[in-house]
């Protein structure tokens, strides 16, 4: 689906200016809340957490962190998602590919994780359309939301 014409898409940082914003995107979007070490650590990253605009409007984000374990980096998507109503406008596509260009102009990672809750189809569907697979599956991941477990999606690279 092609965008139209009168649609803008534009990504943008996250500073202590907007970081309420997020926060206040966060909590209508998971069904998890964050606390404030996400929060601080989202504001170090740099590249890795971006606002999506959509027509000026703050509407959806990203947010990932640097995973190094055994010497293997990988790319941790902590949370990707847009307000219900904005959803299936291409917003997710342009935070994702956002995502995929830092990870190929870096060259170091070896893939890119997230959690996902496993009865959360439409996410499911949206990262194995981008070739992201099933690879895990984590009980009682969640603390306080049914269900609990979650499926760890990752995208080798």
């Amino acid at each position: 689906m092609g965008q139209r014409k009168d649609v803008r898409i534009e990504l943008g940082a996250i500073t202590q200016h907007n970081i309420k914003q997020l926060k206040r995107l966060n909590q209508y979007i998971f069904p998890v809340s964050y606390n404030d070490k996400f929060y601080k650590d989202v504001l170090e990253v740099g590249e890795l957490a971006k606002l999506a605009f959509f027509n000026d409007v703050v509407v959806g984000a990203v947010c990932c962190r640097v995973d190094v374990h055994d010497g293997v980096r990988r790319l941790y998507i902590m949370t990707l998602g847009c307000l219900a109503p904005y959803r299936r406008q291409g917003l997710g596509t342009v935070l994702l590919k956002h995502i995929f260009q830092i990870c190929e102009s870096d060259g170091k990672f070896r893939s890119i994780f997230l959690h996902v809750q496993i009865n959360n189809d439409s996410a499911i569907n949206f990262y194995k359309h981008f070739g992201f697979e099933i690879v895990e599956t984590k009980e009682s991941y969640y603390k306080r939301i049914q269900p609990s477990d979650a499926y760890v999606l990752e995208k080798k690279l």
